[in-house]
């Protein structure tokens, strides 16, 4: 059940965005463009970060939604696991450990970021850009797992899988025309 009475029993994010449409393609356009738009940081690091900082926030419904959406992208459902639950010790590939970290560091204690972790992000052969978009996907979701938060939303775990293979193999900009008014489309 949802704090909103106007929400559905089923409600997720594209209901929340369709309370202010213009907010709503506002965000969807972000996600596309922060999330499918690859540097060198592929859409299922991406994704994998997305499951990560929600799992730190313990967002129910986002953590579950991008859970599955970074499995489907071939991320192993205990990998994301052992990175919220013992960071230090979870099996991850070497170069992208520092941008979980840093990832990490944003989400749990932003102003302890610091050049030291950001020296290691580069050193482990990233970029400026790449770094960049780490850091776009981190405050996405810092903040979709504070909308959704906000309005109550905790999905279930159908949900879960029907929309994380919906952005897996779609991307976000279907739900754009989910936002378009009858007759509009």
């Amino acid at each position: 059940m949802t704090f909103f009475t106007s929400l559905p029993e089923d409600a997720g994010v594209r209901h929340i965005l369709a309370l202010n449409s213009g907010a709503g393609r506002a965000l969807l356009e972000l996600h596309s463009a922060a999330l499918r738009i690859d540097s060198q940081l592929t859409s299922k690091e991406k994704e994998l970060i997305a499951a990560f900082v929600s799992g730190l926030n313990a967002c129910q419904y986002c953590y579950g939604v991008h859970a599955e959406t970074a499995q489907a992208f071939g991320v192993s459902e205990s990998l994301i696991k052992a990175l919220i639950t013992d960071f230090n010790n979870a099996p991850v590939d070497p170069k992208l450990r520092p941008v979980l970290d840093y990832a990490r560091v944003l989400t749990l204690t932003p102003t302890k970021t610091t050049q030291r972790l950001v020296d290691s992000v580069f050193a482990a052969g990233w970029t400026e850009r790449d770094l960049h978009d780490a850091i776009l996907t981190v405050c996405l979701f810092n903040f979709m797992n504070r909308l959704v938060e906000g309005h109550g939303v905790k999905g279930s775990p159908g949900i879960f899988v029907e929309r994380g293979k919906a952005l897996w193999s779609q991307g976000y900009s279907p739900l754009l025309a989910m936002l378009d008014p009858p007759g509009n489309s």
